[in-house]
């Protein structure tokens, strides 16, 4: 066998599509432990005495509550595309195996693959992350929320920081990713190459549930914060809304089939044979389902959590203010207008909701879009075999189109339930009531959103992977 390092570099050329994605979630990550590890630099290298902000939490406190959430995503962004990196070279790594490599070299291989892939968007990381601190620091300036002396420090120190964070994520990802085909026999990982599990392992189940519940401790702490704490009420939820898409991904076999069973009903009523087919690969695919949803439900589920949330803090502190008022009138006294109209609804605090919503959206984005491309890439061969059996081309669009918008509804369905759930916990502790203000025009854009990267996300690439012999397709195992 070649060296590790020749053979890894030689997997980067010859599937630079397998590794994009990875090099994206790798470049969001980067960028974004710079950025907010800048920001944390800017203000411990302030000089003695540099006032505060003059409204707001300060830049610190910003960037920790920022960073907190942010940095979690964007790491389960990356741990979500090395999972399909390492899924479209399955075959490869069982013909390695097939060849007499053994498990330790496969492992170095991957890690080999990660470090090569982290180290190519270093820089280009490291320089919008940079850019990106320089830019908030100047916003959060104009809106008097940091001291207006402060600036971005040219120390390496933030960048070494985030390549260190982002190795660490990569190689532990790689590690689990990495177990499967190392740890069978040649034989067992070839003719498994390209299998989809039929069953939920016991150990992913007991790790979801585990999962959920602690999620669901998350979400009690949120709701049981005092109203003077509004804010870390706010993060408890969000947070708690994270580890609940968590569960959902250990979960989402089992989640998803069941939902499609249910939507999936309708459709094989309407388009007996297009209809059925969809329905028939999803629910014969539960995993790849699960896969594909996933990052649908982490967009919806964020999105909408933000957006509930910052409309039932407005919602509650214009009620506060105007019970204030009309007290205030009467008893002619200074009544204030309580913590729900504080910091939380100023439009700074607004500004800086809808911000962290952009940097989510965008992670969610990214993910999405390259989960989707890579799982229709990966079944190239599947459709070369239907066309050889006798299937068209416009009949295997429209199955996808069909599978796609089923794909977008059970993400929807199961971000709605985690946004709800969040939302809820928030609202506890905000009003006292579990029923939380839903804005249900943004709701709506949100849901609408997914569809609309989901349907090209499946179709765009769908269209390349249909095309070419298919009987070549199929005797090259579907290679790029």
């Amino acid at each position: 066998m070649p060296p590790i390092p020749a053979v890894a570099l030689g997997q980067l050329r010859r599937r630079p599509a397998a590794f994009a994605g990875l090099a994206a979630a790798q470049l969001l990550a980067l960028a974004t432990v710079t950025l907010f590890g800048s920001l944390l630099a800017a203000d411990l290298t302030a000089p003695a005495g540099t006032p505060r902000a003059a409204s707001g939490p300060g830049v610190a406190v910003v960037a920790a509550g920022f960073g907190e959430i942010a940095v979690l995503v964007a790491f389960f962004v990356v741990a979500n595309a090395l999972g399909f990196a390492l899924r479209q070279q399955h075959r490869e790594l069982a013909l390695l195996r097939a060849a007499a490599a053994t498990p330790r070299q496969i492992r170095r291989l991957v890690r080999g693959e990660v470090l090569a892939t982290t180290l190519l968007v270093a820089l280009p990381g490291w320089a919008l992350g940079h850019l990106a601190a320089g830019r908030f620091l100047t916003a959060l300036q104009r809106r008097d929320m940091a001291a207006p002396t402060l600036a971005v420090p040219g120390s390496p120190l933030p960048g070494l920081a985030a390549l260190a964070a982002a190795l660490l994520v990569g190689l532990a990802a790689s590690a689990v990713g990495a177990r499967r085909i190392s740890r069978t026999t040649p034989a067992a990982a070839l003719t498994g190459s390209a299998a989809d599990p039929g069953r939920t392992g016991a150990v992913r189940l007991l790790a979801g549930v585990a999962v959920l519940v602690g999620g669901g401790l998350l979400l009690r702490l949120a709701a049981t914060r005092p109203a003077d704490q509004l804010d870390k009420a706010g993060q408890a939820a969000l947070l708690g809304s994270l580890v609940l898409l968590v569960a959902v991904a250990l979960l989402g076999p089992l989640a998803a089939r069941a939902l499609v069973a249910g939507l999936g009903a309708p459709l094989r009523a309407a388009a007996p044979r297009t209809g059925w087919l969809a329905d028939a690969n999803l629910r014969g695919h539960a995993h790849r389902l699960a896969s594909a949803v996933v990052p649908v439900a982490l967009l919806t589920g964020l999105s909408g959590t933000m957006t509930i949330m910052t409309t039932t803090a407005e919602r509650a502190a214009e009620r506060a203010t105007a019970h204030a008022a009309e007290l205030s009138a009467e008893l002619s006294t200074g009544l204030t207008t309580g913590p729900a109209a504080s910091s939380v609804t100023s439009a700074s605090d607004i500004w800086l909701r809808q911000a962290e919503l952009a940097m989510l959206v965008c992670f969610a984005t990214v993910a999405t879009v390259n989960t989707l491309v890579a799982l229709t890439v990966d079944r190239r061969r599947e459709f070369a075999l239907l066309r050889l059996a006798g299937a068209t081309r416009h009949r295997l669009l429209a199955v996808l189109g069909v599978e796609a918008v089923l794909t977008a509804a059970v993400g929807v369905l199961l971000g709605a339930g985690v946004a709800a759930a969040a939302s809820a916990a928030f609202s506890t502790a905000v009003t006292g009531t579990m029923a939380p203000a839903v804005p249900a025009a943004a709701c709506g854009w949100i849901a609408g959103g997914a569809l609309v990267l989901t349907l090209p996300g499946i179709l765009v690439p769908a269209l390349w992977a249909t095309t070419g012999p298919a009987a070549a397709l199929v005797a090259g195992g579907g290679r790029d």
